[in-house]
């Protein structure tokens, strides 16, 4: 079964191929399609734009998704603002600012949050939800991560995101949660609606 993957963030497509491989569908990028501005103001509204038009565009399933990191002391920000966090370009200068901007807060409790929609030419949508609970260091640590993954320690966990290997993100990262739902939904071969 073809999947187009509706994402231009590598490592993303990294994540959800490793994620879903068990299905056995062939998830194919977005050949040159360009994807909608994320005007959405929640992780389900941003994932949809994305999904659908891929859906719409090339008549076949999409998967899309929307995550962010919610801070505590900063009222749940950076949030679905979290890629364009303080106008910054790079995840480096995201990290940096985010780090300035909690300079001298004890509270660093923190929660990654995925939406992931799986959206059908047809206009059926589905959509899992994945969370992850922690805190943020004062500094980056690790190597094999992206976004706030260098900052990030999961409750129950020594290391960051970042410092562990893909497998072992996935296991328990928001993503890695919102992906196996919806691999346990299509988990006997149905490329259809979950109820």
């Amino acid at each position: 079964m073809r999947v187009v993957v509706a994402t231009g963030n590598a490592g993303k497509v990294r994540e959800i191929e490793e994620a879903l491989g068990g299905l056995g569908w062939r998830l194919e990028g977005l050949n040159g399609l360009p994807l909608p501005e994320e005007t959405g103001t929640t992780y389900e509204e941003n994932a949809a734009l994305k999904a659908c038009a891929a859906a719409l565009t090339m008549g076949l399933p999409a998967l899309a998704d929307d995550s962010g990191l919610e801070v505590e002391v900063l009222g749940g920000q950076p949030g679905v603002y979290s890629a364009r966090f303080g106008n910054r370009a790079t995840d480096t200068e995201r990290n940096l600012y985010l780090l300035e901007r909690m300079r001298y807060m004890a509270n660093r409790r923190a929660r990654f949050v995925s939406v992931v929609i799986l959206a059908h030419p047809d206009g059926q949508i589905e959509t899992y939800r994945g969370e992850l609970t922690g805190t943020l260091l004062e500094g980056p640590r690790g190597e094999n991560g992206f976004g706030y993954d260098p900052l990030f320690v999961p409750d129950g966990e020594t290391r960051t995101l970042a410092e562990m290997t893909v497998a072992e993100k996935r296991q328990i990262s928001h993503r890695g949660r919102a992906l196996a739902a919806l691999m346990r939904a299509h988990a006997d071969g149905r490329l259809a609606p979950s109820s």
